[in-house]
Order: structure tokens, then sequence, then C-alpha cells
């Protein structure tokens, strides 16, 4: 299947994996969790920084997110660890499994095969399996329900899952092409430059994902922050900046009104410093559904910087070579 198909069908693998939630019989809680630790990187990764974004307005108790073969010394038998990995044979993620069940944790896991399932299948764990076969940042929306399920599943927090994934698969199917052709016309104004991702606290994880996309999709460097956290230093290093760089600032209704103000001051900042700011407002809606617009939007400019620069959207090479090397290690 294509990028390109892949994804379009972002809202359709949010009911896919809804109904994989569904058919999936979970083991009952028997544990108090006193901490959450969701481990995984990349494309598998990512669905963690985002879903503690989501939690973290109701959630009673701390979520890290790990990104690395080590973790952290809390790790114990009241810790909830949800391990990611799409392939099932991440490197990283495994080591720090291991790690995991050395310190006696709770776990569970979202792959689509892999070590990773046999290995929850000797602890006996708790595992969600979706469809493999496909690149890792193409199935965020597969990895986003299980994990909010789990989170039902482990009482840290409440969705309305049967209503709110529906609802939202729906909306954005109504509203795609018009989310292509926008998407289309800030592409190329996007081209050839340095690029930096920001976004309020509370939608951190959405830039992180805009920016990996570009980075994966359309093989352009650049970078993300969060405001207001990067007007304590980076705002600064904008007056070294040029119109070789450009700043997209991801807008949510649910942002925390001195942060949106914030924002506002930072465009003007660098407006005049480079000509290329921009704004992409979520549709108005949930938390839930805003995080989700902003993404797909995000993965749609992403396609249309890859048509742009002329890239093979599906090459990930230096990834293989970096692979290749560790493993004569």
């Amino acid at each position: 299947m294509s990028m390109f198909q892949l994804i379009e069908n972002f809202p359709n693998h949010l009911t896919e994996a809804l109904a994989i939630c569904r058919d999936t019989a979970l083991k009952p809680v028997k544990t108090q969790i006193n901490n959450v630790l969701i481990t995984g990187l990349g494309g598998s990764g990512i669905g963690g920084t985002i879903v503690s974004d989501l939690l973290a307005p109701q959630c009673k108790v701390p979520i890290t997110v790990n990104k690395d073969y080590q973790v952290p010394a809390f790790v114990g038998p009241n810790t909830l660890v949800i391990a990611c990995s799409y392939s099932g044979n991440t490197e990283e993620t495994l080591i720090a499994l291991g790690g995991c069940v050395e310190a006696g944790a709770e776990i569970a896991v979202i792959t689509s095969g892999g070590t990773i399932e046999k290995r929850a299948d000797e602890l006996g764990a708790n595992k969600i399996v979706v469809p493999g076969g496909n690149p890792p940042r193409s199935m965020f929306g597969y990895a986003a329900v299980c994990l909010l399920y789990y989170a039902e599943h482990y009482g840290l927090g409440i969705f309305d899952l049967e209503h709110d994934i529906p609802f939202t698969a729906k909306k954005l199917i109504a509203i795609q092409e018009e989310m292509k052709e926008q998407s289309q016309q800030l592409a190329p104004k996007l081209a050839e430059k340095v690029f930096a991702i920001y976004a309020a606290s509370g939608m951190g994880g959405v830039a992180t994902r805009l920016r990996q996309q570009l980075n994966e999709n359309a093989k352009m460097p650049g970078w993300d922050a969060e405001v207001p956290e990067m007007n304590h230093n980076e705002l600064v290093g904008w007056e070294g900046g040029n119109e070789s760089l450009s700043a997209v600032f991801l807008r949510s209704s649910h942002d925390y009104a001195r942060n949106a103000k914030r924002i506002d001051i930072n465009k003007q900042l660098i407006l005049q410093k480079t000509s290329s700011v921009f704004e992409i407002w979520a549709e108005q809606g949930s938390r839930l559904f805003e995080t989700l617009y902003l993404i797909h939007w995000g993965d749609w400019l992403s396609y249309h910087l890859s048509e742009i620069n002329q890239v093979d959207i599906m090459d990930i090479k230096a990834i293989d070579y970096l692979k290749s090397e560790l493993s004569k290690l």
C-alpha cells in the first residue's frame, strides 16, 4: 500500500483499532498502579508522547515516556509498563522491556508481532496485536487508540472511545479533501526551508509528530519545541534567523490562554527575521479530536512536501544503514 493510501486511510485506522481492542480479551487489573512507563521509539513511540499529553489533565499517577535502552529506577511492581514496538523487534524497546520485567513491573504491549509478542506470551502479559507490514509512522492511529484503550482498562483516564473514535473518523473523512487542499497550498511555502514546528504545552507531542513526518517522509531537517519553554531560550535564537528558516505554529482551541497570547507575540518577533511564519489551526472540537485533526493535517503536509522535494517517501536507507552497523557489534 502506498503512503498516500496509508495517510488517506488514517480515519479508518482509528475505527479498525477500536474494533481490535474490543475483540482483545485483556486480563483484569490486580496490581495497584502507582506510575506508568510507556516505552517505544520513532513511529511506535510518538503515540506514547501524544497520549500522555491527552491523559495529563485527568491521570492521577505520573506517566513517563521512555525512548531509550535503559529505564528509570522507579520502575517496580507497582509500575505499569506499556511497550510499543510496531515491528516487535525494536532493539531499544526489547532491552528496556527486559529491564522492566526484571523490576517486576506490570507489562502490556502493543505490536504487530515479532519478539515482543512472543515475550508477552511468555510473560502472560496483556497484548494488543495490530496489522503488520507497513511503515511504523503510518500506523499511528492504531497505536494511539490502543494506548487510550489501555488507559481506560488500567484506570488512568476515561475517554468515551465508543463515541469519540467513530465520530472523529467520520468527521476526518468528511473534511479530508479540504485538508488535502489546505496542506497542498502550504507545502510550497515550506519547501527548501529549515523548519521549526511549535505548539503550546499539551500539544507538544503533535509538534514532534509533524517534525518526525517532515524528517522521514519529506527528507527535511528541522526541529520542534513547546511554548512556553521555548520563550525562555530559543526565542532569543531567532535573533540570528533569516529567510532560509520557517516557523509553523500548531494552534488549538484548548491552548492555555496565556500560551495562546505568547504564540501571538512569538509570531510578531519571528516575522522580523523571516516572512515564512504560518499557523495551522485545528477545527474546533474535543482535545482528542483536535489532536487527531492536526496529526492528519500534518501527515498530508509531509506527503505534499515529499512530492515537491521529489524524494522517495518510503525510503529510510539512513536508518537501515544505522541498524546494519549496530548489528555488527
